[in-house]
């Protein structure tokens, strides 16, 4: 699982959405879509601009978790047949 920390890292500087927006002139939209963690594609401008204006690595802004029961998934959506 990948988690985006972005709502972490904007409470440690008590900055809002908005300020981001304003700072990176990304669309508040797209902002709050990784605050909530509901975002299914990332720029990697828009990372690239977030880390800029937070001042910190990816690796700070994005984290993965492992999971306990890896399911392999084909492009459609299905699991992969047992071999």
């Amino acid at each position: 699982m990948i988690k985006i920390l972005l709502s972490t890292r904007l409470g440690e500087r008590r900055w809002t959405q908005a300020d981001l927006a304003r700072m990176t002139g990304i669309r508040p939209g797209t902002i709050n879509d990784l605050y909530n963690e509901m975002a299914e594609r990332v720029n990697l401008e828009h990372l690239d601009l977030i880390c800029d204006a937070l001042n910190c690595d990816l690796s700070d802004l994005i984290i993965r978790i492992p999971t306990s029961d890896p399911q392999i998934r084909y492009r459609t959506g299905a699991e992969r047949p047992d071999k």
